[in-house]
């Protein structure tokens, strides 16, 4: 069977017609070729036998054809069937799909909607944030337009003060020529006491000079060392850290002559009770850093040894320049409500630029049964050892780790 055949079958009418015009042709040949009347022709053997055969061969042909067109047929609808069946299989996934199609882009509808009304929220904060941010940063200027124009103020006042500086160095100099005018006085004037204590000329031989040598002697004060952390000395004790916690939690601004009228912290009670219960009222503290954190920690100190020994304690201030001793003699009269009257080499507080000096003056008042007091500035590289003698000495050691220069702050 050719191809074409089976994928085009002929209907069977048109089978049937094309047999029965075959069987027509067989049974009257003599359609098909037409003689002259008369002519007889040699009959042949068998003649009508030869168009049965033909027949029965046709039409077992045409029925073989019809069986093979029926099949074909019957083929060509199995395969029908099974592409309809495909298609429509097919048809169902398309509509399936695109139902999910359409459902996906309705989400996708709804997510643009949403991202855009997200967007627009997120512009709006934005744009408040960058009007909070603006206004915060025009503020910011402003403030800085301030401070630059006071800076400018400020810059241009100090010109004008280092413009006219004449005025204000002339005053420094006037306070340091004048301090140094009342350290030559005082020196001065110390000189003229040794001077009047020096025996000029020699002593007369009188008979009995030994039993005058030996009243003498005994008559000679004696040095008397005070103890503050002793047993025995528990009421002068107690005196001493009450006087301390009324500096430290009441102080007095307006007291008294010689009593503490600055404000005192607890650093510095803590160094003066150290020197006076751990050291003994002899020894060395580490400075403060500052002259006049010194100054008043030893205005403390004098203050309590003034109330304890009254007009017995003489104090003397060891410093190596006259400046020093200068602003020693300032706070000092700062801290403890003293004039310069109480300045002298007869008087409260002697001022000394030699160690030599002061050992001398310490020794004459002992020999005077006074209490000496010797306070010894931390710009004091070395102690000379006449002076740790005595019975009250208070020097302030320099920091390593600060290692201040005094001299910038002339």
């Amino acid at each position: 069977m050719n191809p074409e055949e089976s994928q085009t079958p002929k209907p069977i009418d048109e089978w049937l017609a094309e047999t029965q015009d075959q069987s027509h042709a067989a049974e009257n040949p003599e359609n098909s070729s037409v003689e002259p009347v008369g002519q007889t022709e040699t009959p042949q053997e068998n003649p009508i036998s030869e168009p049965a055969n033909s027949s029965v061969e046709v039409v077992d042909s045409t029925i073989q054809q019809l069986e093979d067109s029926t099949g074909s047929l019957a083929t060509q609808v199995e395969e029908d069937s099974a592409l309809n069946a495909a298609t429509a299989q097919r048809v169902a996934e398309l509509q399936k799909t695109e139902a999910a199609l359409k459902i996906e882009i309705a989400n996708l509808q709804a997510s643009y909607k949403n991202l855009q009304l997200q967007v627009g929220e997120t512009q709006t904060t934005l744009g408040q944030i960058v009007q909070e941010s603006l206004a915060q940063l025009e503020q910011r200027k402003q403030a800085l337009q301030i401070s630059v124009e006071q800076l400018e103020r400020r810059q241009e006042r100090i010109r004008n003060e280092m413009r006219t500086t004449f005025a204000g160095t002339s005053q420094d100099l006037a306070i340091r020529v004048q301090g140094f005018k009342d350290y030559l006085t005082g020196s001065l004037q110390d000189l003229a006491a040794a001077a009047e204590q020096l025996q000029l000329v020699p002593p007369t031989v009188v008979e009995k000079a030994k039993p005058a040598a030996k009243e003498t002697k005994s008559t000679e004060p004696q040095l008397v060392i005070p103890q503050f952390a002793q047993q025995q000395f528990q009421e002068t004790t107690k005196q001493i850290r009450r006087l301390i916690d009324q500096y430290r939690n009441k102080p007095d601004y307006y007291g008294p002559v010689w009593q503490l009228r600055r404000t005192f912290e607890p650093i510095h009670a803590e160094r003066v009770s150290n020197w006076f219960f751990n050291q003994g009222g002899r020894g060395a503290l580490r400075t403060m850093g500052s002259r006049l954190q010194n100054i008043l920690i030893a205005s403390a100190g004098i203050s309590i040894l003034h109330k304890l020994y009254g007009d017995r304690l003489r104090t003397l201030v060891l410093a190596n320049t006259p400046e020093r001793l200068g602003e020693w003699r300032r706070g000092l009269q700062d801290c403890l409500g003293i004039g310069r009257p109480d300045f002298g080499p007869d008087r409260g507080i002697v001022l000394f630029e030699t160690s030599e000096a002061l050992a001398q003056k310490a020794d004459r008042l002992v020999k005077a049964n006074q209490m000496s007091l010797i306070i010894i500035d931390d710009s004091e590289e070395q102690i000379s050892l006449s002076i740790l003698q005595f019975p009250l000495w208070l020097a302030f050691a320099p920091d390593p780790k600060m290692m201040r220069d005094y001299d910038n702050d002339f």
